[in-house]
């Protein structure tokens, strides 16, 4: 295997060395307030990944951001730093950024407790000398873990045997840990995913009783929250996790909705709707790193029982244009960027029609193919990058039922076909370079309108093709169109006086 696994007398200490090769500035930072007189701690996130490193884990180190503690008060902090850019983002709170000399932000915080929680945010913070009391006011023991400038670790609240038995567990009571703030019920999901762990019985069981109290946190706080459980490669761990502990039914209860909602056994053997998402997901966790492009998988049926229930229980028809309808809100709700909820509606709605591609013409299958891509870009993924989220949706979708590469692998080769056609031909943006609405317009006198439209398309559906290679032909075309249009429309006229 190659993978020497570290004995807890073992874990009394992190790499710090891997650390200030990517961070020099880090050591500087706490060697300064060190010489000063101040305690200086590296905390959370790197401290927990550079024991799971040494636990032969896959993970990260080290992390992209560090994170450091300091009994120093903010005016100490600037006064010791005199000499660097410093951000206060969120100085009453004893945090501050200090921009090292690349431009990298540090972010340092003094250490504090905090009290009178409304069950959101603590509405008094006092600024503490200690580490002791900074640690135990946290949410999880594996993320109070905190290590001294030349890497000791220093572990108040047991972290390192849950860390090493990959168990999640709160510092002190669970249930009056996240009443403080009950998104940390979703953080010990997140976290129980992260570590590939299990959760400790009376932490699990306190998420339990207070789930309903989820629905006072923010939207935009739980969308964020779901998706770095996405982001995880456990995330179908996380959605069974959210919904056998009660949350899921108040975060995303369109997919609550799924459960017991049968399937055709001879396409889905594997479940219900509800089933069959989580299955994708699963395979999701294999491949797909855009927990937008994951969003979409756990969306992606939702419009199912919707479906059923308007089609009188035959079939599910209809079900990607109402499920994207559905995505479109749940985007709106959970506060995603505008850029985020189109995305999220387009790969719904769309997800059974990359099934047909083969069948289609050449032309719509360029136009498909290039939708929303970077014609320009260097990478595949950039430059049909719509498409290819569709194909990681398709992939996902198929694989968690009865088709499984039989329901993919014929439009994967198909695409390769377009791919080469288009270098060979040419792409969407030189057929509207060759001839556009503009064009239309002023050559042929056509308005605004369907009729342009229909034109238009039919025009670029035949360059793409590769079956018009100049301007004046396309021009033609569009004229014969335009003129084998008229007969029809004057008829449609006299039809109506």
């Amino acid at each position: 295997m190659g993978i020497v696994i570290q004995t807890m007398t073992q874990l009394t200490s992190i790499p710090t060395d891997k650390v200030y090769d990517a961070h020099p500035f880090a050591r500087e930072i706490l060697t300064r307030l060190q010489s000063a007189g101040f305690e200086a701690v590296l905390i959370g996130g790197v401290v927990r990944d550079g024991l799971q490193a040494q636990l032969g884990r896959d993970v990260v180190f080290p992390p992209s951001d560090i994170d450091i503690a300091t009994s120093a008060l903010p005016r100490e902090i600037r006064r010791v730093f005199h000499d660097r850019p410093i951000v206060g983002v969120g100085e009453e709170f004893g945090v501050l950024l200090i921009v090292d000399p690349l431009g990298h932000a540090y972010e340092v915080a003094s250490f504090r407790v905090e009290s009178e929680y409304d069950g959101r945010w603590p509405a008094k913070v006092e600024l503490v000398r200690d580490l002791e009391t900074d640690v135990r006011r946290r949410d999880l023991t594996i993320n109070g873990l905190a290590a001294t400038a030349d890497g000791e670790v220093i572990d108040w609240v047991g972290g390192t045997q849950d860390l090493a038995a990959r168990r999640v567990r709160t510092i002190g009571e669970p249930g009056a840990r996240f009443s403080e703030d009950y998104l940390r019920m979703m953080r010990a999901v997140r976290f129980t995913c992260r570590i590939d762990g299990e959760m400790d019985a009376a932490t699990a069981q306190a998420v339990r009783d207070h789930a309903q109290q989820i629905q006072s946190i923010s939207a935009e706080r739980i969308g964020d929250e779901l998706l770095r459980i996405l982001k995880t490669q456990q995330a179908a761990r996380g959605m069974e996790l959210l919904d056998s502990l009660g949350l899921l039914r108040f975060i995303l209860p369109e997919l609550s909705a799924c459960q017991g909602v049968a399937q055709p056994e001879e396409y889905h053997p594997e479940g219900d709707v509800f089933v069959h998402t989580i299955q994708a997901v699963a395979v999701a966790d294999g491949f797909v790193l855009d927990p937008i492009v994951k969003l979409a998988i756990v969306l992606h049926d939702i419009g199912k029982p919707v479906a059923l229930q308007r089609n009188d229980g035959r079939n599910m028809g209809g079900h990607c244009a109402i499920g994207a309808r559905m995505a479109k809100d749940v985007g709106r709700r959970l506060r995603l960027s505008r850029l985020q909820t189109q995305r999220l509606c387009d790969l719904v709605r769309q997800h059974m029609r990359i099934a047909d591609f083969p069948k289609m013409g050449r032309g719509k299958q360029v136009r498909f193919l290039s939708d929303g891509g970077d014609p320009e870009a260097s990478t595949l993924p950039a430059k049909y990058s719509q498409f290819y989220d569709l194909l990681q949706v398709l992939v996902s979708d198929c694989e968690a039922s009865v088709h499984r590469s039989s329901g993919w692998a014929p439009i994967f080769q198909e695409t390769l076909r377009v791919m080469d056609h288009i270098e060979r031909v040419c792409g969407l943006q030189h057929a509207r370079e060759m001839i556009n609405g503009h064009d239309l317009t002023q050559q042929l006198g056509l308005t605004p309108g369907p009729q342009l439209g229909r034109i238009l398309a039919q025009v670029h559906d035949r360059i793409l093709a590769g079956h018009i290679v100049s301007r004046d032909e396309a021009f033609a075309l569009a004229q014969l169109l335009r003129d084998d249009e008229a007969p029809s429309s004057s008829v449609r006229t006299t039809g109506k006086t």
